[in-house]
């Protein structure tokens, strides 16, 4: 009975109190030396607790005078930003003042989340906050607490409300949403892919097609021309069923952090918005994850549950950072992808040292399958580098930042000269880049 009676009269006293409070024992104090103040402070005491025992009486008037419900998705997306929408109902028939605190998950380190309301009576209201989650794996939010103010200000009602609730956040679905909106619109380039000059048509047949104003001359049938009596027109298509496997590396090198994710989780939202497109394109869209043996592989497919599995596979990706086995993927991919790939390697290089030491095996690769190697640039160097330099110590760093600036660029010009592919990009571009540059290979035919 005492557990359950301290259970429901859970409550605090509010700052207004105590200084109040402090300063009646001040009078007190004082009345020592001063008598006449003995009849103020008595007064001022009683005034005080019968302050609180109306405010008492009021917070505590019903069993729950204010409900609150969390509403979310059961999945978050990675990178985004996921709204939380939190439903309040004052149960009583006059306003009353509360302050909100959702327990948010560990993962987000934040311990200050409030929200102070005036609630008219009997009135419902709802309100939204943003949570941007920079890891994959599962998050558990705990309660709500409703902190519920006396009219007087001197007594603090803790009430709790809500569920515990668990939701997982997977890769950023929110972007393949985005860009697979863009590419049934036709409007890739205002995502920042930019709109590419057509190097020729594809050699993949589709129709013949009466002629219409706009169409090339050069396609006229002269054979179907004759047979209708009217001009008709040959009309292709992009190649489809091309094999598209992105490579993502789980070594330590994908460990840096930028804006508190990882560039291996940029590199796995990447490659799951690059994967909705190919296959939006028809083609087969493929899998492989390594670090220091090979991990997941999802063979090329076009199947409608193809962009599901690689959505499942990307969440459940763990790694230790160790050093990546490039011989171990060039012997996996040479056994096992019989048919000619475009593969995209998600990968770091921060020396041109560290890139030597993988290059035999990159160019092995590159002479079964058209190689794509997407490194990251350093964000931070290039800040460093615009900033201007006023003590010998600032000239310093900012010489080291233009050093390993010029060994990235120059890490992608030594893959071009010895034939493969090379894109340098920055994290928060890496989407946009990396789709820009599979519709620049479609387009000449790469794949």
């Amino acid at each position: 009975m005492f557990k359950r009676l301290f259970y429901f009269l859970r409550f605090y006293f509010t700052r207004l109190f105590y200084t109040i409070g402090a300063v009646i024992v001040a009078l007190f104090i004082l009345a020592f030396f001063f008598p006449i103040l003995q009849q103020v402070a008595v007064i001022a005491f009683i005034c005080l607790c019968i302050s609180v025992l109306f405010d008492f009486i009021i917070v505590f008037a019903g069993n729950k005078p204010v409900i609150a419900k969390r509403l979310c998705a059961e999945r978050f997306s990675n990178g985004d930003d996921n709204k939380v929408t939190i439903e309040l109902v004052n149960r009583r028939p006059y306003t009353i003042r509360i302050e909100v605190i959702d327990e948010l998950p560990v993962q987000f380190q934040n311990r200050k989340w409030h929200s102070t309301f005036s609630l008219s009576g009997n009135q419902t209201f709802s309100f939204d906050y943003f949570l941007k989650p920079a890891e994959r794996g599962e998050y558990f939010f705990g309660i709500i607490n409703i902190f519920l103010r006396g009219a007087l200000n001197m007594v603090v009602r803790h009430i709790n409300c809500g569920e515990e609730k668990k939701v997982a956040v997977y890769p950023s679905f929110m972007q393949m949403k985005k860009y697979q909106l863009m590419a049934v619109t036709n409007q890739l380039q205002t995502g920042g892919s930019r709109r590419l000059r057509k190097l020729g048509s594809s050699l993949e047949f589709e129709q013949i097609k009466e002629y219409v104003q706009g169409d090339d001359y050069r396609r006229v049938n002269w054979k179907a021309t004759a047979r209708r009596n009217s001009l008709m027109v040959n009309n292709y298509m992009d190649e489809r069923s091309q094999q598209v496997i992105c490579l993502i590396d789980k070594g330590r090198s994908m460990k840096m952090p930028f804006e508190g994710m990882t560039l291996l989780d940029y590199a796995i939202n990447a490659t799951l918005v690059l994967s909705n497109i190919v296959l939006m394109r028809q083609d087969k869209s493929g899998l492989l994850t390594f670090g220091k043996k090979i991990d997941q592989f999802i063979q090329p497919d076009k199947k409608p549950a193809q962009i599901n599995l690689i959505l499942e596979t990307l969440y459940r990706q763990q790694t230790d950072f160790t050093d990546s086995d490039f011989e171990a993927l060039y012997v996996y991919a040479r056994y096992h992808l019989n048919q000619r790939s475009l593969l995209i390697l998600f990968t770091n290089f921060e020396s041109m040292y560290s890139m030597e030491r993988q290059l035999p095996y990159l160019k092995q690769l590159s002479t079964y399958h058209p190689l794509l190697v997407i490194i990251f640039e350093n964000t931070e160097l290039s800040a460093l580098q615009q900033s201007k330099a006023h003590t010998i110590e600032e000239v310093y760093y900012k010489t080291i930042a233009n050093k390993f600036a010029f060994e990235k660029r120059l890490i992608v010009k030594e893959l071009q000269k010895h034939g493969i592919m090379g894109v340098l990009t920055s994290p928060q571009k890496l989407t946009a880049n990396t789709i820009n540059k599979y519709l620049e290979l479609k387009e000449r035919q790469v794949v």
